[in-house]
């Protein structure tokens, strides 16, 4: 389900610690993130101000807390909607996924430290394929698998290739990149790989078995060997439904080389459309396979609810109701999107006081700054 929305973006997004140690900041990097800016109307008498601790050296999240965070159209080019998103919100993000392609995004760390300076964790969505062949497959009127059938089928990037070597020289320009920053950010690689879909998933683009595995610890060693430690790499399959492949331990790179797991999943699209399906309908069963071979950290990468009979405010607080029983779960990302269904919250006042009563709770209380380390253990 995310993967259809996430090609119709501006820039295609993709995400857990690299094993070593971290490096210290480097002296450019901001000593203090602003606090995210957020319209007028949070700081009225009638709601109360965005607050939360002072950020301070630890984890991230602390061992009782766990995050939310935020993935936007326009990401950290245009801070408007995510914003908006805090003011519904009611409290600031602390981490922001935004996308980007191999075959034209280069790195770029302005977009890195926009996000940091506002108070938030950048992660990263690493997604090797053309994006822009999604785009023009969706302007042709074709149908949603003649689509999905059109965007996985990209020979230039098979996985095989990434294995052999063929990108290595982009891979390390990335590493030195964000080796760079000094402080940690977080990469969601070649997310939904169980799908078919995607040029990287293993049933699609000529891919065989054990590629996606080779691959993702081909570009991990890559960023290790340059020295980029401050990466926590996540893994990101899709909830299971009847376009995923069952086995996710098959596409699990291994605890060495992740150090978030994660899970994406919509209420009202897809699958989980004609009947209502709550958070742990979604989600409990994938959670419950990947609980099977690892215990690293989970976070919700990706999720949303539309207004499926009106029941969008409803499963926005029975999913944050859910959250503390699944103890290892860390982290939730917002899909804040008007993208074939409208998953945003500012724009609708009953989830936005949903959403907003829900995270005012001390659990979603925390503050991210570059001195924080991710959190290594659930």
């Amino acid at each position: 389900m995310g993967l259809a929305l996430a090609g119709a973006l501006l820039l295609a997004y993709a995400f857990v610690v690299a094993p070593g140690a971290w490096r210290d900041p480097v002296p450019d990097a901001p000593a203090q993130p602003r606090a995210l800016a957020t319209p007028e109307a949070v700081t009225t008498a009638d709601a109360p101000a965005v607050t939360g601790p002072s950020p301070v050296a630890g984890t991230f999240p602390p061992a009782d807390r766990a995050f939310f965070g935020v993935m936007t159209d326009k990401g950290p080019y245009d801070f408007t909607d995510a914003d908006r998103f805090a003011a519904a919100a009611r409290r600031s993000p602390q981490v922001m996924l935004f996308g980007a392609g191999w075959a034209s995004a280069t790195f770029d760390r302005s977009l890195f430290d926009r996000i940091a300076d506002r108070g938030m964790m950048p992660m990263l969505g690493w997604e090797p394929w053309d994006h822009t062949i999604d785009e023009a497959a969706r302007r042709t009127g074709l149908t949603d698998r003649q689509i999905d059938r059109l965007r996985a089928t990209q020979p230039d990037y098979r996985l095989a290739r990434i294995v052999r070597g063929d990108f290595d020289d982009y891979l390390r320009s990335w590493a030195e990149g964000v080796r760079s920053l000094g402080y940690p950010i977080a990469i969601r690689f070649a997310h939904e790989m169980n799908g078919n879909w995607y040029p990287w998933c293993e049933p699609a683009n000529g891919n065989r078995p054990g590629d996606y595995v080779r691959a993702w610890r081909h570009v991990h060693d890559i960023f290790t060997a340059a020295g980029a430690t401050n990466v926590a790499w996540v893994w990101s399959p899709n909830a299971r439904w009847d376009k995923t492949t069952a086995g996710l331990v098959g596409f699990y790179p291994g605890d060495d080389y992740v150090d978030w797991v994660g899970v994406t999943g919509y209420y009202g699209s897809g699958a989980f459309t004609s009947t209502y399906w709550s958070f742990d309908q979604i989600f409990g069963p994938t959670i419950t396979e990947i609980r099977a071979f690892t215990d690293k950290p989970l976070v919700v990468t990706e999720t949303g609810a539309a207004e499926t009979a009106t029941r969008k405010a409803q499963w926005i607080r029975e999913a944050f109701r859910s959250l503390p029983r699944y103890r290892d779960v860390i982290g939730l990302i917002w899909f804040e999107v008007d993208k074939e269904k409208d998953w945003r919250i500012a724009d609708s006042p009953t989830a936005a006081t949903a959403f907003a009563d829900s995270v005012a709770a001390e659990r979603y209380d925390v503050t991210w700054s570059p001195a924080m380390r991710p959190r290594a253990e659930s």
